[in-house]
């Protein structure tokens, strides 16, 4: 496509001024159409340590000023090939986590009739789960590719079934994901019992954790990661605490002996060929953060994921 509205012209405009949409893109509303849609989720009531997220969008669109319209690394100009938007911000209860929940899966299925692909920009990781029963509506169910320091698979925290820790478990349990093509990286640290392990793979995910990537480097990561999602439609899910707290301070969870942002751009990069069918990114925390370090990464992880999807939808 020729007639796309990309960014606002740096050239013209000092990327320091105006209103901070993601990457300087358009807003929905004042493009007569769209492709893929950056959106918000300013939400943080599933926490279980630091709190912040709900500050989360607002600081990667700020973050984000510093982004171009070409990615030598994909070779590919997202917002020339495809009408990229920033949807805005989908207006969550922050008293009550069941109709937040709520409220975010009815709004992701309305936005997804309206493009045809989602990144999210979270937030906690509360937010998967109604972005999987919002894609699992439209594609059945998905391979999960889940970015974390942290499985999010566990049951339940203070009796309370869903938080930012449980619900890749309440995804499986309710058949939104595939058990043979999903699969968490980078995850590390301390776990409350080996029970967790073996709770995690009876809900369908295999590990390539942290220590793996340290030991078998990046290119073994990505062709185990390859050969586990196979061809199935794909959700990434990206807690940037996956990323070591020297890339990544702003977070509510932080682990040490994390990916690099340059690991992590480079498995992203290695899904070209997968059916991306939607993508979050979760768990910043602007309060824990300093000179943007955590939300220039958030930035360039979002790009990333909006130039794969570019490049899918802009294939005939």
């Amino acid at each position: 496509m020729t007639d796309n509205i990309g960014p606002i012209d740096a050239s013209v405009n000092p990327r320091y001024s105006g209103i901070a949409t993601f990457a300087r893109l358009p807003r929905i509303e004042d493009v007569p159409r769209a492709d893929i849609a950056v959106v918000g989720i300013p939400f943080d009531s599933g926490v279980s340590y630091r709190p912040g997220t709900r500050f989360g969008p607002s600081h990667v669109r700020e973050s984000s000023r510093l982004l171009r319209p070409y990615n030598p690394a994909q070779d590919v100009s997202p917002f020339a090939i495809a009408q990229v938007v920033d949807a805005g911000d989908i207006p969550v209860n922050p008293f009550d986590l069941t109709a937040a929940v709520s409220e975010v899966e009815t709004a992701a299925i309305a936005l997804g009739e309206q493009v045809q692909r989602i990144v999210t920009i979270g937030g906690d990781h509360t937010v998967a789960l109604p972005l999987l029963r919002a894609v699992a509506a439209k594609h059945g169910p998905v391979a999960v590719l889940h970015f974390d320091a942290h499985l999010d698979t566990w049951d339940t925290y203070f009796g309370a079934p869903i938080t930012h820790g449980t619900p890749f478990r309440r995804a499986s349990e309710e058949g939104l994901i595939d058990l043979t093509a999903s699969c968490h990286v980078g995850t590390r640290g301390p776990l409350y019992s080996k029970q967790d392990l073996e709770d995690d793979e009876r809900l369908g995910f295999s590990i390539v954790s942290s220590e793996y990537i340290e030991e078998h480097g990046v290119e073994a990561a990505i062709t185990r990661v390859l050969q586990r999602i196979g061809d199935k439609p794909l959700y990434v899910s990206i807690d940037i605490d996956v990323l070591d707290p020297a890339h990544a301070p702003g977070t509510g969870t932080p682990e040490a002996g994390g990916l690099t942002s340059r690991e992590l751009l480079r498995i992203l990069r290695a899904l070209g060929a997968q059916n991306i069918v939607g993508a979050d990114v979760v768990e910043v925390s602007p309060a824990y953060d300093h000179a943007q370090i955590t939300g220039i990464a958030a930035s360039h992880v979002v790009y990333e994921l909006v130039s794969l999807l570019a490049s899918q939808v802009a294939q005939p």
